[in-house]
């Protein structure tokens, strides 16, 4: 688990991005949020309270998946609900657009960089 603690989403994201560097993973939470938009869409109209915890549970299984099986690491939801929530709706967002790709690519950066810079102090 990360240790610092985050307040601002803005200092979240990069650790979001981060938690989900592997394709398949970010792949597994987009069509996790288009069905819980599909499922509460179908609650709302049927107006069904079991419906939309079946959205909500349903939705998180496409995720966890990606991060216990594909991304091997624990869901930033366990320690961030909030934060990872806005992370979800900015990744799906990001990931319309074309977008996320290079938003990793730009954090993944970002860490080599930093570690690299770590390495030569010491050094």
């Amino acid at each position: 688990m990360n240790q610092q603690r985050y307040q601002r989403f803005e200092d979240f994201w990069p650790y979001y991005v981060g938690e989900h560097a592997k394709p398949l993973t970010r792949r597994l939470h987009f069509w996790g949020t288009n069905n819980l938009f599909f499922w509460l869409a179908v609650a709302i109209l049927r107006r069904s309270p079991k419906l939309i915890l079946f959205a909500v549970i349903s939705s998180y299984a496409y995720a966890w998946i990606g991060h216990f099986l594909v991304e091997k690491n624990r869901p930033a939801t366990f320690d961030y609900p909030i934060l990872s929530a806005l992370g979800d709706l900015q990744m799906f967002v990001k990931t319309w657009q074309g977008q996320m790709d290079a938003e990793v690519a730009k954090y993944a950066q970002s860490k080599f960089e930093t570690a690299e810079r770590i390495t030569r102090m010491r050094s």
